[in-house]
């Protein structure tokens, strides 16, 4: 699905940031990069450099003259703008963001970035199924074009590889409710012995309190059995 994303970078002007932006597709699995119209001639010294181990993205990147040409073989294009624009296009959330991409999961898509200075222009953004603005604050919106690609990235990584997020390992099982009882009746009784409830007339709350404390958690046995331990050591007298 990754093969499906395609990242177009339109008249950029430095090369240490195309080099950025080509670390940051590898870093996430991509690999598709083309460039429209840049500013010097490509690749240079510079763009190597930034790019580290990603240099094989930057030596297979297509280059082309007009946007028209860029945008040929993506089906759905999201430009990215960091201001709101008064044209007929849809502007969309990160949420929408991802709810387009869960939707079409056979669908080729364009991820377009404008230049460094300006960003896209209002003829660009023409091109465009959707308008996707990343949060910033508001104080100051303008991201630096390998940021806002980084920023893509991940996105659209959490997105296709959620399992990659999601907590590993085996879960042990939450004690029973019998055996919290049973945990809590232990604590009361010790608490009893060390005169705990004072004043007397306040010893129901503090015991509802106490069950409150502890009934909402969700220990596994062991926890429960170590709990118990630090507690009737702690009872012992020194």
């Amino acid at each position: 699905m990754k093969n499906k994303f395609g990242f177009l970078l339109i008249k950029p002007q430095l090369g240490e940031n195309i080099g950025a932006c080509a670390r940051s597709m590898k870093n996430f699995g991509f690999d598709k990069l083309n460039i429209v119209s840049p500013k010097f001639t490509f690749p240079n010294h510079k763009t190597k450099v930034t790019s580290v181990g990603a240099y094989d993205i930057i030596n297979k990147a297509k280059i082309y003259d007009e946007i028209d040409e860029a945008i040929n073989k993506f089906e759905i294009i999201i430009s990215l703008s960091a201001r709101r624009r008064d044209i007929n296009k849809k502007h969309i959330t990160m949420k929408d963001f991802k709810d387009i991409i869960n939707k079409n999961q056979n669908v080729s898509f364009g991820l377009m970035f404008g230049p460094e200075a300006s960003g896209l222009s209002n003829k660009d953004l023409s091109y465009s199924n959707y308008i996707l603005q990343i949060p910033t604050s508001k104080k100051f919106r303008s991201l630096n074009l390998s940021h806002s690609v980084t920023i893509i990235c991940y996105e659209i990584f959490k997105i296709m590889s959620l399992k990659s997020f999601e907590k590993k390992g085996k879960k042990n099982k939450i004690s029973s409710k019998f055996k919290v009882s049973s945990f809590v009746n232990h604590l009361l009784k010790l608490l009893e012995t060390k005169n705990f409830f004072k004043p007397h007339e306040k010893k129901q709350s503090m015991i509802t309190n106490i069950n409150n404390l502890i009934y909402r958690l969700e220990p596994n046995d062991k926890e429960l059995r170590i709990l118990a331990s630090i507690i009737s050591s702690l009872s012992k007298k020194l």
